[in-house]
């Protein structure tokens, strides 16, 4: 080797750029966290709509006792108390045996409301027990209704 030529140095070389397997740990991270959350979601998404039949069904029960009175004001009065009964049962069993005021009372708590002790809901203690009885039976209805839709949006919630 010649001193005055010196060595010879070679150019710089970049090493080879990284390959796109097998990813970094990070993204195994974010595959992995991605796949839990679609999992969550598809989850809920099931019991939302389990949820959803059962309140459906729920509510085709009421038209069902309804329409069952066909016009028979003390039958529709049996059949709505019967029907609130079976609800009672869901999340207060006990509530199913209660008489006179006190399932009025629970009616309206539940409910949030004050027509079932005050209000057109007394029909319900009333009317099975009598051989006649007017009242707007239209009222007790969507009184029953919006009791039954409240207690499907608060199981929703819970």
């Amino acid at each position: 080797m010649n001193p005055a030529e010196g060595p010879v140095l070679r150019d710089i070389h970049l090493p080879p750029p990284p390959g796109w397997w097998p990813p970094a740990p990070g993204w195994w991270v974010l595959v992995g966290i991605c796949i839990l959350l679609l999992i969550a979601a598809a989850l809920w998404l099931r019991k939302a709509r389990g949820a959803r039949r059962r309140q459906r069904a729920i509510l085709r029960e009421l038209d069902r006792c309804v329409a069952e009175a066909a016009g028979n004001r003390i039958a529709l009065a049996a059949s709505l108390s019967h029907f609130l009964r079976r609800m009672a049962l869901r999340d207060t069993p006990e509530a199913a045996a209660y008489e006179g005021e006190r399932w009025l009372q629970y009616l309206d708590t539940r409910g949030t409301t004050d027509e079932f002790r005050r209000g057109i809901g007394r029909v319900l203690i009333e009317a099975p027990f009598r051989p006649a009885m007017d009242y707007d039976t239209t009222a007790l209805t969507a009184l029953v209704r919006r009791w039954t839709r409240g207690a499907l949006a608060g199981d929703a919630h819970a």
